[in-house]
């Protein structure tokens, strides 16, 4: 044993020289074999090139690839939820099937299924299974150059690095991508979370992205309610969805199902009895989902999508609250009782129009039968209605009463009868089933129409329906369609004239109006429905109850019919030019502007714009935008400070005063006691309204409602034409109106009519307008003596027999202006008068 050298001296000299030589020994015996060995050089050589190929491939792979923790929060695209005004989700947009549960939602047995199926070592690699790897190594090189596409080998966190980080490519170096994030993905996501993303996002076929998503689209139910077979069905689907969900490949589909079944037993995850129970199971795949909503919903939920998309946009490149990806939680105003009764009502007022007008045509037509089932489910054309059903006619005899075949969009071809000699192969018709296998043809009503119910005190619309069926036709008439409103907007002349100092009770002649349009046309002259002439003097009660054009018209010209215009123009009705054609409805306007006019004049002349959606709330519920922009100062006070409870301050625009609403909306209950929509009457209940009727006719409309609820509906031909001579509003509209009512009775409320601050209701004759004393009005409709709202100062004095003598006086001059008037009227007919001046201007009745 050597003695130990101390620190502090140097070493023998021939002890260093021994281990410098020993070193410089085996590097000179390495040098002199790199010179004298080729062989050794070059496998240095490539050593070191293989080296920095690696190295820099690896770079240029990995440089570029998206960081893993941005999983943390991804956000997928997700379909926007409609709400009613209940809460409960009427409605869903989405161009992909998804929704989003959380990792402890996803029942234990799906989520074996899925790893026995795809990744059965997931609880224990680190991203890569490198097994799986080196077999599908083996099996793209056996199937290299044969176009056959190899095994993937990839684990489900691999997948999860493909459907959301880079994509599907096919290609070797997305593959070493993949493995790269899969790394990065375990070194940042819980294997729950990982698996979470994977169940949330994996396309499973039938437009279904997820497990939930796929488990409605394959069996119409929950994840929760997945039976152990349907489950291992669901988890054959990543490997290829469009070929184990066709019906076609069912036996395949069953084939690998029961192999997964058998990988859930080999792993200890399901029973030998219970997967024997669950292979004997058939797949029982729905091929045709029900409805997961209420179709009567169509044109509502249609209009509330139209207004997101003007908002917040269509795509998620619009932003990130887009209707088809932002995930938006939105709360509407809908009512779907009151929804119903709206669509149902409607529907029957057009039925009733349409009679035994025989079959109306085809919904569309194909003009190449090839291929007929996809056409006619690519057409998207569908109607609820009983057990009615669309289909394209495969053939046709030709003849009335003739038979044809139909065929369906679930391949199923039946024998139809009741053919009309117009039904052609190709046409898209509505059937009805009358026995097995055969099916009877039936017509949707060529007329249509839209109807709106509003709240007049919030704006809200509660229902909403723009034709026979939104499936039929997406085409919304109660807010798209631009129809002359007719007598409809009378009200609004009359108001503007009780804001310029005339009253319900003023004297208005009842007589032909001309107006001179120079020597060339001569005189022009309105005429009451029908053609009627005029009868005199009436109140201007009296005038609006019946109707009258000759005194609205009349009423227009001396008030100024550009102060009309204006007050059309302040209650959102329309804008139009100073013509009195537009005293009788000649300007164009929808139902929607209508019908918030009409809720203006209930709620005390106070307007909201009509709203469809209370308020709209992002992802994770925060709200982004309400309709109601009502304030409370104090509301939030952490202590009570002792004053007046504070109050919200509702945001309302005051279209009309309060006085003026009033007393329009009490001579419009005239128009139901009395007028032109009497047959409201028997309702019982206080309500106004009023009916309108276009020239032609062409459209038939009612406007009315109380306190509660303001409706509105018009019908007619989307391109305009007579409706027949019998067609009133009151005949026909106001029937539909009616029938809402009825079927929802209890919702309407019972409460009179409420005068603001500053009227005075006096007893008056109803005929004259004079002020009657001793006297108290009855409950009969055509009393002789009614209240009468009246602004201070306004009232009208005593009936004296002076003021009878003036009366007979008026109305035998009256008779000769109209005789006279009549006569210049048929003079300027005779010298080539080029028609009626209201027909020329658009002029209804």
């Amino acid at each position: 044993m050597t003695d130990a050298i101390d620190p502090g001296e140097q070493p023998p000299e021939d002890a260093t020289f021994r281990l410098r030589r020993g070193a410089s020994g085996r590097l000179a015996a390495i040098g002199r074999a790199w010179r004298e060995r080729k062989w050794l050089r070059r496998m240095g050589y490539v050593s070191l090139a293989g080296f920095l190929g690696l190295a820099g491939f690896w770079i240029v792979l990995a440089h570029d690839l998206p960081d893993a923790e941005k999983l943390l929060e991804y956000q997928p695209p997700l379909p926007t939820m409609v709400r009613g005004m209940d809460g409960e989700i009427v409605h869903s947009y989405a161009r992909e099937r998804r929704v989003q549960l959380r990792y402890v939602d996803f029942p234990r047995s799906l989520v074996n299924a899925f790893l026995s199926a795809e990744d059965r070592t997931f609880w224990t690699h680190g991203g890569v299974d490198i097994g799986g790897l080196a077999g599908a190594v083996v099996d793209y090189a056996s199937k290299y150059g044969t176009g056959e596409r190899a095994k993937g080998g990839s684990t489900i966190t691999q997948q999860v690095a493909k459907n959301i980080l880079i994509g599907d490519e096919y290609s070797v170096t997305r593959k070493l991508k993949e493995m790269i994030l899969a790394r990065r993905i375990e070194g940042v996501l819980s294997k729950q979370q990982i698996l979470e993303l994977y169940l949330n996002e994996i396309p499973l076929g039938r437009r279904s992205f997820g497990v939930q998503a796929a488990a409605r689209a394959y069996f119409d139910r929950d994840v929760e309610d997945l039976t152990l077979s349907q489950s291992a069905f669901l988890a054959i689907l990543p490997r290829a969805p469009e070929v184990y969900g066709r019906r076609k490949n069912e036996e395949r589909a069953i084939e690998r199902r029961n192999w997964v079944l058998d990988q859930m037993v080999r792993n200890g995850w399901a029973s030998a009895q219970d997967a024997a129970a669950a292979k004997a199971e058939p797949l029982g795949l729905v091929t045709q989902r029900g409805n997961a909503y209420d179709p009567a919903n169509g044109y509502f939920v249609e209009e509330v999508r139209r207004r997101l998309i003007g908002q917040y946009g269509e795509k998620a490149e619009d932003g990130p609250n887009s209707v088809y990806a932002g995930g938006l939680w939105v709360r509407t105003s809908l009512d779907a009782q009151m929804q119903k009764a709206v669509r149902d009502a409607l529907r029957g007022g057009l039925l009733r129009y349409h009679g035994n007008r025989g079959w109306a045509g085809a919904i569309a037509h194909l003009n190449d039968l090839e291929n007929w089932q996809t056409q006619l489910i690519v057409a998207n054309k569908t109607v609820d209605y009983k057990d009615w059903r669309v289909g394209v006619v495969l053939d046709a005899a030709g003849t009335d009463g003739g038979s044809g075949r139909i065929g369906f969009s679930d391949g199923n071809v039946a024998t139809l009868i009741g053919v009309s000699e117009r039904v052609r192969a190709g046409d898209l018709v509505v059937a009805a089933p009358v026995s097995e296998g055969t099916w009877a043809l039936r017509t949707i009503p060529s007329v249509s129409g839209g109807m709106i119910i509003e709240e007049p005190a919030t704006g809200r619309v509660v229902a909403m329906q723009g034709g026979f069926d939104s499936g039929l036709d997406s085409f919304n008439r109660a807010v798209q369609a631009e129809r002359q409103p007719g007598s409809t907007i009378k009200p609004f002349v009359y108001a503007t004239a009780l804001q310029y100092g005339m009253t319900p009770a003023t004297q208005v002649l009842d007589g032909t109006f001309c107006v001179y349009q120079g020597a060339n046309l001569g005189n022009k002259c309105f005429r009451n429905f029908g053609g009627a002439g005029g009868s005199g003097s009436h109140t201007m009660r009296w005038g609006l109850e019946q109707s009258r054009n000759l005194m609205t018209v009349r009423i227009a010209n001396d008030v100024g019919m550009k102060r009309v215009t204006r007050t059309f123009h302040n209650m959102g009705i329309g804008d139009y030019q100073n013509y009195l054609s537009f005293a009788l409805g000649a300007g164009e306007t929808t139902v929607a502007r209508m019908i918030n006019a009409y809720a203006a004049l209930a709620n005390n002349g106070v307007q909201f714009s009509g709203s469809v959606i209370d308020y709209v709330q992002d992802r994770n519920g925060k709200v982004i935008w309400r309709a109601d922009k009502s304030r409370c100062n104090a509301c939030n006070m952490a202590q009570w400070d002792g004053k007046p409870m504070p109050r919200v301050q509702r945001v309302g625009k005051q279209v009309i005063d309060a006085p003026t609403a009033y007393q329009v909306v009490h001579m419009l209950e005239g128009v139901v006691t009395r007028g032109t929509a009497e047959r409201l009457r028997d309702l019982k209940m206080p309500l106004f309204g009023k009916t309108g009727t276009t020239n032609g006719p062409t459209d038939v409309w009612f406007m009315g409602g109380n306190q509660d609820y303001v409706g509105g509906v018009y019908l007619g031909y989307d391109s305009p034409r007579s409706l027949g001579g019998y067609a009133q509003g009151g005949r026909i509209a106001a029937p539909i109106f009616k029938d809402v009512v009825e079927a929802t009775r209890v919702r309407w409320g019972q409460r009179p009519f409420v005068a603001p601050p500053g009227i005075r209701m006096v007893r008056i004759d109803r005929v004259t307008g004079k002020r009657v004393m001793g006297v108290e009005p009855s409950n009969e409709p055509k009393a002789a003596v009614i209240w009468e709202a009246f602004k201070p100062d306004t009232e009208p004095r005593q009936y004296t027999a002076e003021d009878e003598f003036t009366r007979r006086r008026d109305a035998l001059v009256a008779s000769i202006r109209n005789a006279r008037e009549a006569r210049a009227a048929a003079s300027a007919a005779t010298a080539g008068d080029l028609g009626n001046f209201a027909e020329q201007q658009g002029g209804v009745y």
